[in-house]
């Protein structure tokens, strides 16, 4: 595996997480059906706000390596 392929595959890891948080939190938000099984609906909340944050963060850091490494 060369390092394009690790790159590819950790811009997808971030994108995934990134939509998972997406799609949980309109569930938590906006679907009554998700709410029922958390007695913690913040805590589920904060975590999936987290994620989000984070994956964004090492999208970003990611993209911004691919290019400088692109410019140089």
């Amino acid at each position: 595996m060369n390092a394009y392929s690790l790159l590819h595959a950790a811009q997808l890891k971030y994108e995934a997480q990134i939509a998972e948080a997406d799609a949980t939190l309109e569930i938590y938000l906006n679907k009554s059906v998700g709410i029922g099984e958390h007695s913690d609906l913040l805590a589920e909340v904060d975590k999936y706000i987290e994620l989000k944050t984070s994956a964004k963060d090492k999208l970003e850091t990611l993209l911004e390596m691919k290019k400088a490494e692109n410019s140089a």
